[in-house]
């Protein structure tokens, strides 16, 4: 939409000054999840990174649990932000878990990865003996050695709800209110980079559209981490077993869908 223009009085003189569209001025992104009556709230690139995360379990086979552990253990370390400085831990700390190079976690280069990160931390997890049953402080400090224990269980609640909804547990339990894409999508590029956290999920691209074929708890993990990626790729609408959310929009609305397919549309797509 173009910009309208308005008048201001300054010092007794009549100004004109252009004021943007309303959506480029009062929509704050976020992305949010929603799971029984709590709802948590984070920005767009922490919804990414918690995707990511969540992803990586589905592809591994583990539980929801894991990826509630291995979220709230990377709110506590780095607020789900994949930062190249240290914590107080030490100087060498880096990356969406603050490992470190020095405790044989990787390179700095390695584990300024996400995947690599991510991967790195569930194979610690999965080594903890019943980790699915400790309470989280427990499950995390065993793998994080952290300075901190019992922080990590302050984010349990919120690590919960975007697990449940990035795994694929909770159906349409995530939404992202998102300012209007600035570029054009690529919907190779979203299929690229949905293959590389779940696996060859054997996507179909023409360029604007994605199309996928999916069921069950993987279709909806995937539909979900499709709309916390909507902002860094350019996605504008994820349709998934009859239901729709739209970038313009929010939310989840009923449509026609075919079943066992998820259709992902990038900026540019026509309707």
């Amino acid at each position: 939409m173009l910009a309208a223009l308005g008048v201001v009085v300054v010092g007794g003189s009549v100004v004109a000054v252009q004021q943007l569209d309303q959506s480029e001025v009062l929509v704050r992104e976020r992305c949010s999840a929603t799971v029984g009556a709590n709802t948590f709230e984070l920005t767009p690139t922490q919804a990414g990174n918690a995707a990511l995360i969540s992803g990586v379990a589905v592809n591994r086979g583990l539980p929801a649990r894991a990826a509630s552990i291995a979220i709230a253990t990377a709110i506590q370390e780095s607020r789900l932000e994949n930062i190249d400085y240290g914590d107080d831990a030490g100087p060498d700390s880096r990356g969406l878990f603050q490992q470190r190079p020095s405790q044989g976690w990787g390179t700095q280069e390695q584990i300024m990865t996400p995947l690599y990160a991510t991967g790195a931390f569930y194979d610690a997890l999965v080594e903890v003996p019943d980790y699915e049953s400790l309470p989280i402080t427990e499950a995390a400090q065993t793998v994080q050695r952290s300075a901190f224990p019992q922080a990590y269980a302050d984010h349990e609640p919120e690590g919960r709800a975007f697990a449940s909804a990035l795994t694929g547990n909770s159906p349409a339990a995530l939404d992202c209110t998102l300012r209007e894409p600035t570029g054009t999508g690529d919907a190779l590029a979203v299929s690229i980079a949905a293959d590389e956290v779940f696996g060859p999920l054997g996507g179909a691209a023409d360029g604007t559209r994605l199309t996928m074929d999916v069921t069950g708890t993987l279709g909806w993990a995937a539909a979900q981490w499709a709309v916390a990626n909507a902002s860094a790729l350019h996605i504008t609408t994820v349709s998934y077993s009859g239901l729709e959310w739209a970038r313009a929009d929010g939310g989840w609305t009923s449509t026609t869908t075919e079943p066992g397919t998820l259709t992902i549309a990038v900026a540019g797509a026509t309707p």
